[in-house]
């Protein structure tokens, strides 16, 4: 049952960076002088922007979860799921927010990247 669990770490991979990479929009017009001022200005528009901290807390605690699942799971399945499925889900949540997908090259590496999950899957099992 742990695949099931790196599938829902992928979903929270995978789902939250189209909107990490939203919420972070904005970042760009923070202008401070000096460098450690400027990190210091960017990091406050991180933490205090909703739109950017409920996702990526979202996001860590996939991380946790991950961390946590790992001790009960063989690496050579673990690690190829989560990774893999992680791409899917980022690219079909873009897809939801309006993003486009611009090549059928994308459709076709989306279905190898399901078969080669499959195949791992069904190997272990």
């Amino acid at each position: 049952m742990s695949a099931g669990w790196f599938i829902v770490v992928a979903a929270m991979w995978g789902a939250t960076n189209p909107f990490i990479k939203k919420g972070s929009s904005g970042i760009e017009n923070v202008k401070e002088d000096g460098k450690v001022r400027q990190f210091l200005m960017e990091l406050k528009f991180l933490i205090t922007n909703w739109k950017y901290i409920v996702p990526f807390l979202v996001n860590q605690c996939g991380s946790v979860l991950y961390y946590l699942t790992l001790a009960s799971a063989e690496l050579s399945v673990a690690v190829p799921i989560t990774n893999s499925l992680t791409f899917l889900f980022t690219i079909i949540s873009g897809w939801f927010l309006g993003d486009k997908i611009r090549h059928w090259e994308t459709y076709v590496g989306m279905l190898l990247v399901l078969a080669g999950v499959a195949l791992c899957v069904s190997d272990k099992i």
